[in-house]
């Protein structure tokens, strides 16, 4: 499913602190094919997780915004 591929979590659970935890993504690594992601704990700073976007999503994300940037200028 197309629709599901660059999801995005904005809480996960956290052993350390025993429940479903607001989570922030930091960027860990760049590479010439892909992203990579960090999830970590917004209570603690425990990792929870990472997400790996790769360069053909990463384009065709920033295609959207600026798609949606000069719809808005337009108005």
């Amino acid at each position: 499913m197309q629709q599901f591929e660059s999801l995005r979590a904005s809480s996960l659970y956290c052993k350390k602190c025993q429940t479903a935890m607001p989570v922030r993504e930091k960027l860990l690594l760049v590479l010439p094919d892909k992203e990579i992601y960090d999830y970590l704990c917004t209570g603690c700073a425990s990792s929870l997780g990472q997400r790996e976007v790769t360069a053909g999503e990463l384009m065709m994300t920033r295609s959207a915004m600026a798609r949606q940037a000069s719809a808005r200028r337009m108005l």
